[in-house]
Formats: structure tokens, C-alpha cells, sequence
């Protein structure tokens, strides 16, 4: 036996006796005595025993074996030197020592006086005798016989008590959910019961890890926790996740417990776990673990502690409602947020890099393309430090020219694809065919009746569900599904780069083009004919206009899939049929002053979605009729100052806001009335208009004879009488579609192509957009598919031109679809 061994022996029994060890330690010296006590121990020479307290004598050697006398409180170490090298002695010793060691693993406040008195136990000076080595307290007497360790350190055991990762460099752009997140671990937080766990959740690369992170060193700053942090990545979404069982021996770890110790059954493991942290909660105050990574309330429950003094911090990309807790759900930055985080993340790697600051434009759409997500953001950022002389704007353009921009989001060690497919591999085959599917949809937004046809489900509310708890998918709104952009590109990807899934898609695309041509049909039939009713969400007036503006964006987008098999005829139709709300929408929008460009549908419905913005203009529906009501008193007060003209004006807006209301028998009614009272006063410009606007009405009413009459009747004042070259534009414009409706094809087309050189300019673009509308529509009625594509491409370019999106989209379809076209 080794003279360290021998110390270390001279030593433990030494500080057991003290009562370092509580009760337990001496009762493991009265059992180890008497285990001795009942071994015959062979004479021969031992070595000079050190001092010890109080140590049991040792027995005398005899000539012969002799029983060995009755055990004292505690052997002295000539006794265990001796007794080694029995076989019986080396089994019950080592017996004793695994008891002991359990014993001391079980109660860490023992296991560290013992540890401690050691030291004063050891001979010689006061420098510690195990000279910064780890001893074992299993291995203690028999080291190099039994071999085995568990370091419990010279005083206290190797502990992870201040486990959190370093926070995240640049972390910008989460002030409103940290302070949401201190508030749950602030333990002087006012209500009962405390909250014991607090759930970050979010879509992958979100921020979630560095946001708890960040927490967390804040709070131990704040000295809520002097106890310690701890740390345990659960790896809930790699090909291998992590178990309870792993889990927990990790966190035993890291509170000293030697892995020898640990209980083979998870909950035993467990328990060990609360009483640990028990002790330590008294020894030193409350812990606060952080559990990263989790994809299940599984994975957190044997987590969580025993003594409510403890927080339990859990970053998931799952809500994890089971778990009872105060949950905290991240989304994308906001723009400014975004852009901090660019700028601080790039000046870290070069305090003088400005490119971020210098070109904020550049950075907001940098911003954009990488969704705002913190992931992205952080790879751009990379890209920008490891090449000086990369701009933000070169940088900008690589990813929006790439067709796979998820390709482009990698840095060699991050990749935002890489992070969507530990999701995407974790769904149910209904939930990743749902997402397949969905990512195919026009625009971000879907309702719920479009995304059913996607999927051909009638009730997807469940499947979507599924990806609204892992924050694949998440609700704009009452009926409303929004999908992240670069989760839409993730999907899309997926479903293109299986050849299998092509099939699936066009099918898909088919069915949403159907859903939406039928509806946009019944919408504009209602708008037209305010007093029929339709299918379910469109029973009147109204709510076909809401649709209409909630769903113009995607109607509009739905077109880009002409080229996709069998969808061409549908693109047609829809865009046919959308003509006639665009242009009411165009002459509508145009009569109102409370006309916004972002107005939404829930503007309409007396609603608001701060998620669900269009670009349609709009107006309140109640404006009409209020506007008729000071339109009639104006007209009252007028006449009664006998002022015709000025009457025969507010007659003229009346009987357009007639027209609007698709009040059309009194909208003839306003604009004859009008025409009466400006030919009276001898204007006839006015005069030219009202005949303009009754032709019109009359057009409504399918009097076509008196609409060509009262057209050409307008024509003739602005070509022989105002000179109006622009007004009399219009008048052509409106005499070809009474030619058109009479059958008179040649003379409609003459009209139009006339009404094109007369408005033909760019201060005039939009009705040049609508007559080369015209023009495309009455070549393909007369069998001429290469004029009237012709005509449909200077259309979509003119629109483009009057700040028309939409029309130039249904132009552009309507090229596309004409036969022989590329």
C-alpha cells in the first residue's frame, strides 16, 4: 500500500470520527469496526501509524490467528493495511466502501464536510495532502486493487453552477420580451401561485436560445438566483433527441453528483435530482436551469424541481401548453429591430464598418429578404465581415436574383435550411404534405376556405393547428393563416425538388384556381346586382366587396401560375372575370376622400388585422349615401338662389354617386336632368359630360340605342364645339362599347383604336391602359390570337405604368394565355 493511500486512509477516518460525516459517518465507522473485528489478520510488519484522533488501539499480533478483539468506534489504519491483504477483509471492506459512498452521494453537505476535514486529518504540516489530486471516496482504501474513481474533489466536489452559454454578440431588438421574461423569473414578482416554468417558443433560428440567454445572465446579475444557473441543450430536433435519462445526468453533473452515483432508472435519477437541488436551494438560494432546445413537455417534466424557490427557463420550438407554464412566443423583428441587429452584429467584427449605417435603405431590404429572422440576419451579417469589400446593396441583389435563396442563407456552420428541415423531419406525413402544400399559396395570407381547396380537406383547421404549435404556420386573423416567407420558400423547395410531388402540386394549384374564379364570378355578380344573394360569406353587397379587397392580392398572384399544366384556361378566367371589380374599384376609389392605398378588409367589415394589409384602395361604405345627402341639399339651396349651373353640377355628381349605389334608373333621372340645366345655361362642356355619364347609364340599363345616341350626342360637343381633344377621347371610348354591344365589331374596333390617339399620353396612361384593353379583348373575338396578345403586353405595360398592379397582372395573364403564346 502506498504512503499517499495510506495518508488518505489516516485522513477520512480521521474526519469521519470528528463527525464530519453527521450520524451516518459514524455509524459507517461502528460497522467498519466491527467488520474487523471478525477478520483474522495475519502478523507482520506495518508501518508507523500517523496521529489520528482518538484511534482504537490495534490489536496486538499473535503467534497464531486468534478472533480479533471486540470492534471499537473505529479501526486505526495498521488495521486496514493488514486486513488488505485478506481476501474475506478486501471483500467487506470494499462492501463498506460502496455503502459509504452512497451514503455521501445521497447527502452532498456531508460529502463536502468530509471533504474539508480531511485536510485538517492529514499529517504532517497544514498543506493539503492530496496536492490538488481528486480522491476517491469508493477507491479511497483499495485504489489499485479495486480501481475504480469518483472525484470528489479536495473540498468541494467539480460543480457546473454557472453553466449559461455566453450571451449572443449584438443582441438587439427583444427589449419588450425580456422584460416579459424577467417579470416570470423575478422571484419578488408579485401573485401566487409563482411561476415555476417560463416557455420561449418560435419558429426555428427565431432568437429563442439568445433571448433566454440573455435572460438569464441578466437575472443572476440581478442576484435572483444565487444558487447558480444551470444548462442542458435537450437537442429536441436532432435525428437522436435528447432523453429525460441524459438530461438529468447531466444536471446531476453539474451539482456535483459523480456519475458512479447516478441511479440507473429514470426516476430515480429524478428524485436524486429534486434532493440535490433541494440542498442546494437551502445551502446557497435558488437555481434557475435553463432547458434548451426542447420538442416536447416530455422531454422538460422530469426537469422540473421539487422546491418552488427554483425557475425552469424551456426554449422550444413548440408552444408547450402542457407543461403549465407562462408562455412567451417570439416572432420576426420589426424593421428597426432588424436593422440594430445588422449594425451591431457587423461593427463587432469591425468597430469602423459602416456599410450597415451608412446605407440604411439597403439594409431594410437586406432586412427583408432575410425575413427578419435573426438566423438569416446573422449569416448576412457573416457574409458582409468576411468580405471587406462586399456592399450591402451587392449583397441584396445575390439574394434576390437567387431563385434558392435558402441556398445563399449559409455560412459554412448556420444554415437557415439546414434549421427548417429539423422541423420539417419531425411532422406527421398530414402535417408536412399540409406544409408542402400551403407554401404553394399565392401570397403569405391564405383563408381558410382557400387553404381547404389547397389541400382538399374541408375542415384543415387540425392540420393547421399541428403547424401552429411548432410556429411553422401562424393566424393573421379570425380565418386567417400566415406563413413566414422563407418557411414558404423552404416548402416550396421541398415539393420542387421531389419529382413525385410535382403531380400533388399542380393539382393543388387547379384546385385553389377553380375555388377563386367561382367566387370572384359570384363576388362582381353581387356587385352588380346588390339585391341577389350568394354562397355562404357572400350574402350581400357588402361582404362580396370585403372579399373582393381582403383577397385582390392573391387573386393577382394566383395568375403567375399560367405556365403550371392545366392552369392556363383558369388564369384566363379568373382574370376575365376580376376585370369588372378592378374597374368599379378604379371608378369608385376615385369618388371618395377617405380613399387610402393600404385600406383592409377588416376597414370594411368594421374589423381590424393589423397582419391582413392589401394594396386595393377602398372606401367606406357609408360615404354614398352620405354624400347623397348633402349632394340633394346642395342641389335645394341652388335652386332656390337660382343658380342653374351650379345646380346642373351637383345633378351631374349625383347621378354618378347613382351609378355607384348601381341606383341606375335614377342615376338617368340625375345626369338628364343635368344635361337639361347645362345646355339652359349654355355649358357645354358640362353638357358634353352629362351626356357622357346618361350614355353610360343607359349602357347599364341595356339601353343600348339611346347610350349610342347620348355618346355620340357628347362626341360631337367635344369635337366641334370645347375642342376638348381628351373628352373626346372618352366619348370614343364609350361609343365603341355600344358599337360592341349592338354586334357592330369593325366599328367598336375603329372607335377604340381613335379613342387611343386621342388619350394616348403619359399624363393619361390608365385610360390608355383600358382602351388597349379593349382592343386585345375585340381581337380575340375576331379569331386574331398575335394582335391581341400584342395588345394584352401594351396593356400590362401601360398599367404597370399608371401605378395599376393588379390590372397589369390580368393583362399579363391574358397575354400568357393566348394560343401560340411563348
Amino acid at each position: 500500500m502506498s504512503e499517499g493511500l495510506s495518508t488518505a486512509l489516516t485522513a477520512l477516518l480521521g474526519a469521519l470520527h470528528e463527525g464530519a460525516g453527521g450520524e451516518p459517518g459514524l455509524t459507517a465507522l461502528r460497522e467498519l469496526a466491527g467488520r474487523l473485528a471478525d477478520t483474522v489478520v495475519e502478523p507482520g510488519p506495518a508501518p508507523a501509524p500517523a496521529p489520528a484522533p482518538a484511534p482504537a488501539p490495534a490489536p496486538a499480533p499473535a503467534p497464531a490467528p486468534a478472533p480479533a478483539p471486540a470492534p471499537a468506534l473505529a479501526p486505526a489504519p495498521v488495521d486496514l493495511v493488514r486486513a488488505v491483504t485478506d481476501p474475506g477483509a478486501r471483500a467487506r471492506l470494499h462492501a463498506w466502501a460502496e455503502e459509504l459512498a452512497r451514503t455521501l452521494a445521497a447527502r452532498p453537505e456531508l460529502a463536502e464536510r468530509v471533504a474539508a476535514a480531511m485536510d485538517r486529518h492529514a499529517p504532517g504540516s497544514g498543506a493539503a495532502w492530496h496536492q490538488g489530486d481528486h480522491v476517491s471516496f469508493r477507491g479511497l482504501f483499495l485504489r489499485e486493487v479495486i480501481g475504480v474513481q469518483v472525484n470528489v474533489g479536495p473540498g468541494t466536489p467539480p460543480t457546473a453552477h454557472d453553466a449559461l452559454p455566453p450571451r449572443t454578440a449584438g443582441f438587439a431588438g427583444r427589449e419588450v420580451e425580456l422584460e416579459r421574461l424577467l417579470g416570470a423569473l423575478d422571484p419578488s414578482a408579485p401573485g401566487e401561485p409563482a411561476v415555476l416554468v417560463t416557455a420561449v417558443s418560435g419558429l426555428g433560428g427565431i432568437g429563442k436560445t439568445a433571448l433566454a440567454v440573455v435572460a438569464g445572465h441578466t437575472a443572476r446579475g440581478r442576484g435572483w438566483f444565487p444558487g447558480g444557473a444551470l444548462f442542458v441543450d435537450l437537442r429536441g430536433y436532432d435525428e437522436a433527441p435528447g432523453t429525460p435519462e441524459s438530461a438529468l445526468e447531466s444536471l446531476l453533473g453539474a451539482l456535483g453528483v459523480p456519475q458512479e452515483h447516478l441511479p440507473v432508472r429514470a426516476d430515480d435519477r429524478a428524485a436524486l435530482y429534486r434532493t440535490a437541488l433541494a440542498e442546494r436551494g437551502r445551502t446557497h438560494g435558488p437555481v434557475l436551469i435553463l432547458a434548451d432546445n426542447a420538442s416536447s413537455a416530455d422531454q422538460v417534466r422530469p426537469l422540473l424541481p421539487g422546491d418552488a424557490r427554483h425557475r425552469v427557463l424551456v426554449t422550444s420550438r413548440s408552444r408547450l401548453p402542457q407543461l403549465d407554464a407562462r408562455l412567451l412566443r417570439l416572432h420576426e423583428l420589426t424593421g428597426d429591430a432588424a436593422h440594430d441587429l445588422l449594425e451591431r452584429a457587423l461593427r463587432i467584427a469591425d468597430p469602423g464598418d459602416t456599410r450597415i449605417a451608412d446605407h440604411r435603405a439597403g439594409a431594410a431590404a437586406l432586412a427583408g429578404l432575410c425575413g427578419h429572422l435573426p438566423l438569416a440576419l446573422r449569416i448576412a451579417v457573416a457574409s458582409l465581415a468576411g468580405d471587406p469589400e462586399l456592399s450591402v446593396e451587392e449583397l441584396t441583389g445575390q439574394l434576390a436574383a437567387s431563385r434558392e435563396r435558402l441556398t445563399l442563407l449559409a455560412d459554412g456552420e448556420r444554415s437557415v435550411r439546414a434549421c427548417f428541415d429539423l422541423s420539417y423531419r419531425r411532422l406527421p406525413e398530414d402535417q408536412a404534405r399540409a406544409l408542402r402544400l400551403l407554401a404553394l399559396a399565392p401570397t403569405a395570407h391564405s383563408a381558410t376556405e382557400a387553404v381547404a381547396a389547397l389541400l382538399d380537406d374541408r375542415a384543415p383547421s387540425a392540420v393547421l393547428a399541428g403547424l401552429v404549435r411548432v410556429h411553422l404556420v401562424e393566424r393573421s386573423g379570425r380565418d386567417r393563416w400566415r406563413m413566414h416567407d422563407l418557411v414558404r420558400e423552404y416548402g416550396a423547395a421541398v415539393a420542387a425538388e421531389e419529382q413525385d410531388l410535382s403531380a400533388e402540386s399542380d393539382a393543388a394549384r387547379i384546385r385553389v384556381l377553380e375555388f377563386y374564379s367561382t367566387r370572384t364570378q359570384a363576388a362582381v355578380g353581387l356587385l352588380r346586382a346588390p339585391g341577389l344573394s350568394g354562397p355562404d360569406g357572400l350574402e350581400d353587397r357588402d361582404r362580396a366587396l370585403a372579399w373582393l379587397v381582403t383577397e385582390q392580392e392573391n387573386l393577382v398572384a394566383a395568375m403567375a401560375w399560367n405556365d403550371h399544366d392545366g392552369c392556363a384556361g383558369l388564369v384566363a378566367a379568373l382574370a376575365s372575370r376580376l376585370w369588372a371589380y378592378l374597374d368599379w374599384r378604379r371608378e369608385s376609389g376615385a369618388l371618395s376622400p377617405e380613399r387610402t392605398p393600404d385600406a383592409t378588409a377588416g376597414e370594411i367589415d368594421g374589423t381590424s388585422e393589423a397582419d391582413d394589409t392589401t394594396a386595393a384602395p377602398s372606401y367606406r361604405p357609408g360615404w354614398v349615401d352620405g354624400a347623397m345627402d348633402n349632394l340633394k341639399r346642395e342641389i335645394a339651396a341652388h335652386r332656390a338662389s337660382g343658380d342653374c349651373e351650379s345646380e346642373a353640377w351637383a345633378w351631374n355628381r349625383l347621378g354618378s354617386l347613382f351609378g355607384e349605389a348601381l341606383r341606375v334608373d335614377e342615376a338617368i333621372g340625375a345626369h338628364l336632368t343635368a344635361v337639361f340645366l347645362f345646355e339652359t345655361t349654355g355649358n357645354w362642356r358640362g353638357a358634353g359630360w352629362a351626356w357622357n355619364n346618361l350614355g353610360t347609364g343607359l349602357y347599364h340599363r341595356r339601353r343600348v340605342e339611346g347610350s349610342l345616341y347620348a355618346h355620340t350626342r357628347a362626341r360631337d360637343i367635344f369635337q366641334q364645339v370645347t375642342g376638348d381633344r381628351r373628352d373626346e377621347g372618352g366619348a370614343w371610348t364609350n361609343l365603341g362599347a355600344a358599337f360592341g354591344a349592338l354586334g357592330r365589331v369593325r366599328e367598336e374596333i375603329e372607335a377604340c383604336e381613335t379613342a387611343l390617339v386621342l388619350r394616348a399620353g403619359p399624363d393619361d396612361s390608365l385610360m390608355t391602359a383600358h382602351i388597349l384593353r379593349n382592343l386585345a379583348g375585340l381581337q380575340e373575338e375576331t379569331g386574331d390570337p398575335g394582335a391581341a396578345r400584342s395588345y394584352w403586353v401594351r396593356a400590362a405595360d401601360a398599367y404597370a405604368g399608371a401605378g395599376a398592379p393588379s390590372e397589369a397582372a390580368c393583362a399579363r395573364a391574358m397575354a400568357r394565355a393566348q394560343p401560340g403564346a411563348a
